[in-house]
């Protein structure tokens, strides 16, 4: 969830050098400790550091840091997503980076719309504009329109946005 927080709004390069340099700190590190590892490695070290810690001492204090569990409680995966991009305490999370953290966990149907895709999307003729999608509304209209895609030309869904992702980009990180 922590490469997730440090990807939104930057490069996953940078989330995974953002990662190895708190990785000491992230059960029980201070915000200056986490921002201090940050200077230097992220864009926003303060917020980033912010995000982490509340995020951090809310599951702490609703789950126990036992968020697998909490997740696999949602029968719905649209539910479980929504959980983890409305609830106020999970900083840095939106429906793209939700999206992210499910599947970078395991779960699968969730659209990673960033700007690689989007970019494709629009080119593709998929949709209008690559402009990100600012509502929840928009977001699940546009995963609509890649699962819709996908199925088209035979492929799997979760495969898919990997593959536009790395057409865009010229690799696969993980």
């Amino acid at each position: 969830m922590v490469f997730c927080i440090f990807t939104a709004g930057a490069s996953a390069r940078m989330g995974l050098r953002s990662i190895e340099a708190v990785r000491p700190y992230l059960l029980d590190g201070t915000h200056e400790e986490l921002s201090s590892a940050l200077r230097g490695v992220h864009r926003y070290p303060r917020a980033r550091a912010r995000y982490v810690i509340e995020t951090r001492d809310y599951l702490q204090r609703t789950c126990g840091l036992r968020l697998r569990q909490k997740l696999a409680s949602f029968a719905d995966p649209q539910a479980r997503r929504d959980w983890l991009a409305r609830e106020r305490s999970i900083k840095g999370l939106g429906y793209k980076e939700a999206s992210h953290f499910l599947r970078n966990i395991g779960f699968r149907g969730y659209a990673i719309l960033d700007k690689h895709i989007l970019r494709s999307l629009a080119e593709l003729g998929r949709i209008e504009s690559a402009a990100p999608p600012t509502t929840r509304a928009r977001y699940l209209e546009v995963e609509g329109r890649l699962k819709r895609f996908a199925d088209e030309i035979q492929i799997d869904f979760d495969e898919l946005d990997l593959v536009l992702w790395s057409m865009k980009t010229g690799e696969v990180l993980k």
